[in-house]
């Protein structure tokens, strides 16, 4: 068994306690064969990713003369490159549920910076990031190739950026947020964060405007801490990264879309209650679901 089951009475689970607790020791490639891995998994990916990052410039170009600020051609694309990643990688993954149609937006629990790659893999979004995310190198190509929507929280931009997000929903854009506000190691759902919920009560949005909650479960490799997916605190990104590529097994993701919180006579806590519930429960049925079939 390598997932431990934790109680949703656990202080720590939900989050009003947890500070980011001990991480673990993230595993060194061992030897020939652990740096073999390495090169085996990450060339292949950075190739695959390059040759995203080329293509989809041009793509981008074509795409706006005929779509506009649409993006029919290059979310299917970001999905096909984040797909072949993860092949590479030989990190499986699985969806659950439905896709949200019409206008909205995703909310949903941050693990790890795979979260790019498995989110996207699912189906194709848009990511709201923090600015400082564009500078961290090797996570700024994926956000360059996934078309991030980047905020700066400042108040004085507010106005401006919550404009801008409206724009991006109107043109048929599957932004998707982290409410936490942070990554975890995986095993738990923070509070969400009711202020990142306003730009959802904006009057320029669509009436019918709705918010699909996303819960993401991570299982790791057969003997493995169960958290080994989860990148936290101060872990470092390239730490990290060695410990997924050197890995003698993978685990694989559970990727769950939870069904649609209409917007509409919501405020921003009963919309970050709502889907925060959906989250959590859909992060605990895959956690316990998988401590049942060990």
């Amino acid at each position: 068994m390598n997932e431990t089951r934790v109680s949703r009475t656990d202080p720590g689970r939900d989050g009003t306690t947890w500070r980011g607790g001990e991480a673990p020791e993230l595993p060194r490639p061992r030897g020939i064969a652990g740096w073999w891995r390495v090169i085996r998994r990450g060339l292949p990916a950075i190739l695959v990713l390059l040759a995203g990052v080329i293509l989809i410039l041009p793509m981008r170009g074509i795409e706006k003369l005929f779509h506009g600020p649409r993006r029919p051609w290059s979310g299917p694309h970001v999905q096909l490159v984040c797909r072949l990643v993860l092949l590479c990688i030989g990190l499986r993954w699985r969806r659950e549920g439905r896709a949200l149609r019409g206008p909205g937006a995703i909310v949903a629990n941050h693990s790890s910076w795979l979260d790019i790659l498995t989110m996207n893999a699912a189906l194709p979004v848009f990511f709201v990031s923090k600015a400082e995310v564009r500078g961290w190198p090797g996570v700024n190509i994926l956000t360059a190739v996934t078309n991030t929507h980047f905020v700066i929280r400042d108040p004085k931009f507010a106005r401006a950026q919550a404009e801008e997000f409206a724009a991006r929903i109107r043109a048929g854009h599957r932004l998707l947020f982290f409410p936490e506000g942070t990554s975890t190691d995986g095993r738990r759902v923070l509070p969400f964060k009711p202020t990142l919920f306003q730009g959802f009560l904006d009057p320029e949005l669509p009436g019918d405007l709705a918010i699909q909650p996303m819960s993401v479960a991570y299982h790791a490799p057969a003997e493995s801490d169960p958290r080994f997916y989860g990148w936290w605190g101060d872990m470092a990104l390239a730490d990290h990264l060695l410990a997924v590529l050197s890995a003698p097994r993978q685990g694989h993701v559970e990727v769950m879309l939870h069904p649609p919180v209409p917007v509409a006579g919501e405020n921003r806590k009963t919309l970050a209650a709502k889907t925060r519930e959906a989250v959590l429960n859909g992060l605990d049925a895959a956690l316990i679901g998988v401590d049942n079939r060990a």
